[in-house]
C-alpha cells in the first residue's frame, strides 16, 4: 500500500467487530462499529500541532470519527489526530 496521510491525519485499520457473544452469532447488520484500531500511517502534523501518533499505535476513537475508505479489499478509516481519544499502552 502506498498512501501517506497529510497534515494531522492518520490512517487507521479498525479491529474486527465481535462475531459471537456468549454463543450467539451476531449478523453483520447488527454488529457495532469497532471503536479501536491500529494506526497504519500518520501525517507529519501541522505548524500548530505536532503529530504525536505513529504507525503501530493501538488507539481508541469516537463512534462516528473518520471517513471510511477501501484499499485492496481492506477497509480503513482516515481521521484527524484530534478524533483519536486515547492510545492503548
Amino acid at each position: 500500500m502506498n498512501i501517506k496521510p497529510l497534515a494531522d491525519r492518520v490512517l487507521v485499520l479498525p479491529t474486527a467487530a465481535e462475531e459471537k457473544v456468549g454463543g450467539i452469532i451476531i449478523p453483520d447488520t447488527a454488529k457495532e462499529k469497532p471503536l479501536r484500531g491500529k494506526i497504519v500511517a500518520a501525517g507529519n502534523g501541522t505548524k500548530d500541532e505536532e503529530m504525536v501518533l505513529k504507525a503501530g499505535d493501538e488507539v481508541l476513537y469516537g463512534k462516528y470519527a473518520g471517513t471510511e475508505l477501501e484499499l485492496e479489499g481492506t477497509k480503513y478509516l482516515i481521521m484527524r489526530q484530534s478524533d483519536v481519544l486515547a492510545v492503548l499502552a
